[in-house]
């Protein structure tokens, strides 16, 4: 464990920049590495791009079609032997609290490969996935490494407004996903987890391109001010609405659904202000959650927001669909929130909550056949475990 220390100290020691040089140079001396690779997964979640001083040298690998996108989509290591070349290389998710970055390649000797090493590589992995969210404050690197394409500046602001895409606890485990993840401008989802509760927010700013961005950062900021102070869930909705409403007079709103779990008992405080709607799946079977709609955010003036209650189970699954989702219609003008969302989330049931929002909006695109979207779509999905 002591070569471990060591690089852990390198590590916090290094520059933001160096981050992958440290580790390659550790993995060349303590391993016998030949080759080390680091690559982010891509805001759109299809690619592994390379992280590498000048951006788009190294060609991308799909996720869904390569030895790192088994590894990233497993979330354990894989390995690929080249006997002409007597050489292993493993391939190793590097992930913090749930949150999948990418993965870190390693190609070594097969006479210094043994399984016994790959625990203290994946070791490192974790190490390195902290210390590149720290380095995010400092550089460019990789957040330049996770981008297919360029952004438009509404994804830009709203992708920098994420907490994440994914977390993990004990209690409970979800992930979320943006569309189109390069020029998405209303929606966005936030969440903040303390030691007994965890606040989830899904918002639809209304309007398109910079001013449904400008809007939705508004109102998401203002209820992260009013968390923060210790306002409860509708006076944060209130707050919100406030500021919102201060600014646009009625001429722009945002909806906005809050959800507040109690970490020890399942119990979820829930504020519907608007279009974003929720399912749940129970022992296999998949029901709608109504709640009751009120005024979304900025609509009058002192709105007043009222709080219900429901209950969530150990092995419940929530998902929250913006009305990007749900009101998309088929060819044939059937609404997706209708019945194929259910049969969606019904087919991903053995998917992890991390990947469940990638494939409805995938099964989304198909189901609208060749009519591009027109709008933006958000998924959110959340297991519950639940507290011994």
């Amino acid at each position: 464990m002591d070569r471990l220390t060591s690089v852990e100290r390198a590590l916090r020691a290094a520059t933001p920049n160096a981050l992958l040089d440290v580790v390659t140079v550790a993995l060349m001396e303590q391993y016998g590495a030949s080759r080390v690779e680091l690559r982010m997964a891509d805001y759109g979640m299809r690619s592994l791009q390379a992280v590498e001083t000048v951006p788009f040298t190294t060609e991308p690998v799909l996720i869904h079609d390569s030895p790192q996108g088994r590894a990233f989509g497993s979330q354990e290591p894989f390995v690929v032997d080249d006997p002409d070349g007597h050489a292993v290389t493993v391939h190793l998710p590097v992930t913090i609290r749930g949150d999948r970055l990418g993965v870190l390649s390693v190609t070594m000797p097969e006479d210094r490969h043994a399984d016994a090493l790959i625990p203290e590589m994946q070791h490192l992995c974790d190490v390195l996935g902290h210390e590149i969210l720290v380095a995010e404050r400092d550089t460019d690197l990789y957040v330049l490494a996770r981008r297919a394409a360029r952004l438009t500046l509404a994804a830009e602001m709203q992708w920098q407004l994420l907490p994440g895409r994914a977390c993990t606890r004990p209690e409970f485990s979800l992930g979320g996903h943006l569309e189109p993840a390069y020029a998405i401008f209303g929606d966005n989802f936030d969440w903040s987890a303390s030691a007994d509760h965890l606040t989830l927010t899904v918002t639809n700013g209304m309007g398109a391109g910079i001013e449904a961005a400008l809007l939705t950062n508004l109102a998401v900021n203002a209820m992260r001010n009013a968390r923060r102070a210790g306002l409860g869930l509708a006076d944060q909705a209130a707050l919100a609405d406030q500021a919102v409403y201060a600014q646009y007079r009625g001429a722009a709103y945002v909806s906005v659904v809050l959800l507040r779990f109690d970490l020890a008992t399942g119990d979820v405080e829930a504020v519907d202000a608007g279009s974003p709607r929720m399912w749940r799946m129970r022992e296999g079977e998949v029901d709608a959650l109504p709640l009751e709609e009120q005024l979304p955010l900025g609509m009058f003036e002192d709105t007043t927001y009222t709080s219900e209650h429901f209950r969530v189970l150990p092995g419940d699954r929530l998902l929250i669909g913006s009305d990007g989702v749900y009101e998309s219609v088929s060819p044939e003008a059937e609404k997706y929130g209708e019945r194929a969302l259910a049969r969606s989330l019904t087919a991903a049931r053995l998917l992890p909550p991390q990947q469940v929002p990638g494939a409805v909006l995938r099964e989304l695109a198909t189901y609208r056949g060749s009519t591009p979207l027109d709008d933006d779509a958000l998924v959110v999905c959340l297991d519950w475990y639940g507290r011994d």
